[in-house]
């Protein structure tokens, strides 16, 4: 008797140091991967500082150098300079969309944060800087697409998300009525990067030809938003 709990305890401690171990394990697991997260992070911004200047003419030299690491650092987290102007891409439309998530937020009518989402990307292009941006986005996106047509759709899920969100609570709020909210978010999205896309080549005064306030006129129709609801 004596004898089995004596082993029962020797196998009770075995198992308090095997998850004493796991835990320590899991523990350095998660070290590693927040650090190669901050160094992945680290890259994707300096081809960011790149794209400012340069747009996508820079060479994997030019970002190992901005990055301020070595080539096979580079290799060891983006397969080739493609996969990380899609990061980059991904990126840039992760930060856009959660900084009008944050001011969504704060507006409590579904139509109106509906409005906000979708004519905020349009008339977000105001300096040399935001131009340069959108036109590396425009030509990285159709050029990307041929051979990444997943990941570049997966890109801009984080904006389309918002959308489809609105929509719903303008459906709950009763203001909106359509058959399949993501689709239409789906859609809305394909219409705003086209027209970001195509001001971004523009100059001031063509770009008025289509105002945030038009595009939104177009999307009131299409979203079948009931007279007289519209902000």
């Amino acid at each position: 008797m004596g004898a089995t709990a004596d082993m029962s305890a020797v196998g009770e401690a075995r198992s308090l140091i095997e998850r004493a171990a796991d835990r320590s394990a899991a523990e350095h697991l998660d070290r590693a991967r927040a650090k190669r997260l901050e160094q992945a992070r680290a890259i994707v911004w300096a081809a960011r500082r790149l794209v400012t200047s340069t747009g996508s003419a820079f060479t994997t030299q030019d970002l190992v150098k901005e990055a301020g690491i070595a080539l096979k650092t580079f290799y060891r987290y983006f397969a080739s300079k493609d996969e990380l102007i899609l990061a980059v891409i991904e990126d840039m439309v992760n930060e856009a969309a959660g900084a009008s998530a944050e001011q969504g937020a704060l507006i409590d009518d579904p139509l109106e944060r509906l409005y906000f989402y979708t004519t905020s990307v349009t008339s977000g292009l105001r300096s040399e800087d935001d131009h340069r941006a959108a036109q590396f986005m425009a030509i990285e996106h159709w050029r990307l697409l041929a051979w990444y047509p997943v990941e570049v759709i997966r890109a801009s899920q984080s904006y389309t998300a918002l959308l489809h969100e609105a929509i719903e609570a303008c459906m709950e709020a009763g203001v909106i009525e359509t058959s399949d909210p993501l689709a239409a978010a789906e859609l809305v999205t394909h219409l705003v990067r086209s027209i970001f896309m195509h001001q971004a080549f523009l100059g001031p005064s063509e770009r008025k030809l289509i105002t945030p306030d038009r595009l939104w006129e177009f999307c009131l129709r299409g979203l079948n938003v009931h007279t007289g609801q519209q902000p």
